[in-house]
């Protein structure tokens, strides 16, 4: 009897793993529990019991909703509800601290409008609510909660259905019928996961492989589906595909065939767990042979439920190159373990990406507005950075673009306008007080990578940027290289002092502002003086700093980054909700001593300065822009 087929094609092998690899898989599933992969079994049944009260809250916010349409109290009940659970949580890979997404499922007269007031009311009522935050105009509509201690982003949708029984999944693609775009994006996050679930042959295995590789990828600093690496799902399908291909081996046998495989992977060739089907919407679905946006993908991977999308349109040439790097560092470590001349903890070294190289494009997007009105404007303007990134790649002379996986959130105490313009400016001056800073978490990412993925259909070419005037005015870009090299070395330094230690004294503002190596689009104000506001007068301002790591061709001496930084300027005030006075943006290169000390952590290691003879050898002279004042 031939072997079950899993996927497109058969398997490679069917063979089982030997006792030396059982054991090398024993230690790498303690290596897991050693960094912390593994919630407590108290933890996880506790998440169990939040989700069972979810469940009951569903179905009473169904029963007042159709009780308010003059249901009997007993066709109330019958209406049902439901919640699903997607992402990280579903696929049995969520670790302490992870949040858990949720879809809650209601029949057809139930309205979006309704989860926003019914559902948020009943959760109020709850006393294991601790914070609440409805977002009802997202891509995806959305109320963030912490419930009991633990985060849940809740998103919503509604069948063509009466009922909806207990019994309910979602595997019929016919659900999808009479339904409208928000819905049918909320529906696809536990779509796609309950797919690929059914795709491999055994999930343990396939669970213990995948959080190997999510830990991996997350110390690389190579996961993010809105950085231009694969996301949690796209990562996710790449290690079912090989579990396809091994059915019956252990998970340290799939991570050392994982990297193996996609080393060998002839991109853009893409990986499918299933074929790719038709179905009962007109809807876009993924199809080279028709879309030249689909011609385009670098690294496709292709969702398993219909409508199939792909689920790394964002990946660059630049991103590919950084994503097979580590691929080949990690392929020769497994080996290395294999021969006994490493460990498993090797695989999961932590990212060098702040010490890696000599220039680095900061951005900082900031704001005087509200908490969500900032995390509407950093969310665009996170949102947007491929945009920078596939122009910088086009620049004469860029050898590669590296975005870093992680933003960085700061939260300032200004006391006068000119404070909130030397934050904005992202060299804070010594009157401003840092409240908090911290890094964001990719826990955040399995709702908005699915959000961008179904995105994929309306993406437009991303190397049309729009290129109106801004309000940034160019430098002379023929300056002497000597005296470039001058000018940057002094700005450099006191670019320094301000970003990592901003509450000391600023010797020399208006010079670092004239000398600035970056674009900025904050306007000049004077306003009330430091003297005259106390802390209860002061203006919050929030920053979120992105960072870019530039590499050079060999023997180049210049980059003229200019351009592609006012182009990106100029398509960041398309936001509709743009607002100058509230909202600003900036743009910096960096040196590595530079850097703000929140990007290092923990770490007590800093860049260290070149030496003289090393910086004359400096590949990168970039060309500078100052305010227009």
């Amino acid at each position: 009897m031939p072997p079950k087929k899993y996927g497109i094609t058969p398997p490679i092998s069917v063979q089982g793993s030997s006792p030396e690899e059982r054991k090398s898989n024993d230690e790498l599933i303690q290596e897991l529990r050693d960094q912390g992969s593994f919630e407590s079994e108290a933890e996880t049944a506790k998440r169990a019991q939040v989700l069972q009260i979810l469940q009951s809250l569903a179905k009473e916010f169904v029963f007042r909703v159709s009780i308010k349409k003059n249901m009997s109290e007993g066709m109330a009940r019958d209406a049902g509800g439901k919640v699903f659970v997607y992402g990280s949580y579903r696929l049995g890979v969520y670790g302490p601290g992870s949040d858990i997404d949720a879809l809650v499922v209601a029949p057809k007269h139930v309205t979006r409008e309704a989860f926003f007031v019914d559902m948020v009311q009943i959760l109020k009522e709850r006393p294991e609510l601790e914070e609440i935050s409805p977002v009802p105009d997202a891509y995806v509509p959305i109320i963030k909660i912490k419930f009991s201690g633990i985060s849940i982003d809740m998103i919503f949708s509604r069948l063509d259905l009466a009922q909806i029984p207990d019994s309910l999944t979602l595997e019929d693609k016919n659900l999808l019928k009479n339904i409208d775009e928000k819905e049918l994006r909320a529906l696809n996050g536990t779509r796609v996961t309950d797919a690929i679930l059914n795709l491999v042959p055994e999930r343990t295995t396939f669970k213990h492989a995948l959080r190997t590789i999510k830990l991996w990828a997350q110390n690389r600093a190579i996961y993010a589906n809105i950085m231009g690496f694969p996301g949690g799902v796209a990562w996710a399908m790449l290690v079912a595909r090989v579990c396809q291909l091994y059915p019956n081996v252990v998970a340290s046998v799939i991570v050392g065939r994982f990297f193996y495989i996609y080393l060998q992977w002839p991109w853009p060739q893409p990986v499918l767990l299933t074929k790719i089907e038709d179905g009962p919407l007109p809807v876009r679905v993924w199809n080279p042979s028709l879309y030249s946006l689909d011609r385009n993908h670098k690294m496709p991977i292709i969702t398993p439920a219909y409508p199939s999308m792909c689920a790394t349109h964002n990946v660059s040439d630049s991103t590919k190159a950084i994503i097979m790097q580590e691929m080949q560092r990690a392929h020769e470590i497994v080996q290395g373990v294999q021969a006994g001349t490493h460990k498993w903890a090797d695989l999961f070294v932590k990212s060098t990406f702040f010490f890696d190289y000599k220039y680095y494009l900061c951005v900082y997007a900031s704001s005087k507005g509200t908490d969500e009105e900032h995390l509407a404007w950093s969310g665009f303007v996170e949102s947007k950075l491929r945009f920078l990134m596939q122009k910088l790649e086009v620049t004469e002379g860029t050898e590669l673009v590296h975005p870093f996986n992680k933003t960085f959130e700061q939260v300032y105490k200004c006391y006068s306008e000119e404070d909130t313009k030397s934050v904005a400016d992202g060299m804070p001056n010594a009157n401003v007080k840092l409240v908090t800073e911290s890094p964001i978490s990719e826990q955040q990412e399995d709702m908005t990578e699915m959000a961008d993925i179904a995105q994929t259909s309306k993406t437009s070419d991303p190397t049309q940027l729009n290129t109106s005037q801004s309000n940034t005015t160019p430098t002379n870009s023929n300056s002497n290289e000597n005296q470039s090299e001058q000018s940057e070395q002094s700005n450099q330094s006191e670019q320094s002092n301000q970003l990592n230690e901003p509450n000391q004294p600023n010797q020399s503002n208006e010079s670092n502002q004239s000398n600035d190596t970056g674009v900025n689009t904050k306007e000049q104000d004077s306003g009330m003086r430091s003297s005259d506001m106390t802390d209860s007068d002061a203006i919050i301002v929030r920053s979120t700093l992105l960072f870019l790591g530039l590499k050079t061709a060999p023997g180049r001496k210049k980059l003229d980054y200019m351009t592609p930084c006012r182009e990106f300027h100029d398509l960041m005030y398309t936001w509709p909700q743009n607002d100058e006075k509230k909202f600003s943006l900036s743009l910096r290169v960096l040196k590595p001593q530079s850097l703000p000390d929140v990007v290092f952590g923990d770490n007590p290691e800093r860049p260290k300065r070149l030496s003289k003879s090393k910086k004359n050898q400096n590949p990168m002279k970039a060309k500078r822009t100052k305010t227009d004042e």
